[in-house]
């Protein structure tokens, strides 16, 4: 009889678990980033970037203003404003032996980025990213430039994404 008692008791406390679980899950809201309820698209529009000092600074600069705007362009009037500072290095990592030159290297862009309201000057968000890029070097000394350069444009490009996220969850809060 004591085991019908605890089976009883266990039911019952499996299904006040689920009730209790799912009311729990019932005040979360999960929805998309860029729906249409949020304003997140509007509010991405409406976004300024400071003026780039360098060159993989201005291929950041680009790519958010695209990620932004949809690539409508840079907001006339924005209602925010985002200082971005960007710097890439470059490291060899496969040397040969022989002659002590490098085959292989990483290229990593790394940006630092301050989210404000153009209004009141108020952060928002304050962060940094950073990504790197593979890359092959050649004998020749034009084609190991432009290799880096391609490296340090994907990786800038790659870093904008991640910057472009994290500047649209902050203003979709």
């Amino acid at each position: 009889m004591s085991f019908d008692i605890a089976c009883k008791l266990a039911r019952n406390a499996g299904i006040a678990m689920i009730l209790a679980s799912a009311a729990f899950l019932s005040a979360c809201q999960v929805r998309p980033l860029y729906s249409e309820s949020s304003g997140v698209v509007e509010k991405l529009s409406s976004v300024g970037f400071s003026p780039a000092s360098s060159r993989v600074e201005q291929q950041v600069r680009n790519r958010l203003i695209f990620l932004a705007s949809r690539g409508a362009g840079e907001a006339v009037n924005p209602q925010y404003q985002v200082e971005i500072r960007a710097t890439s290095s470059v490291a060899d990592t496969l040397l040969r032996d022989s002659s002590d030159t490098s085959r292989a290297g990483r290229v990593t862009v790394s940006v630092t980025y301050t989210l404000r309201a153009a209004t009141d000057d108020h952060v928002i968000k304050a962060g940094s990213r950073a990504t790197t890029a593979l890359v092959d070097f050649s004998e020749q000394e034009f084609a190991k430039q432009r290799a880096i350069r391609d490296a340090e444009n994907r990786a800038a490009d790659q870093v904008a994404e991640f910057v472009g996220s994290d500047i649209a969850a902050a203003l979709s809060r």
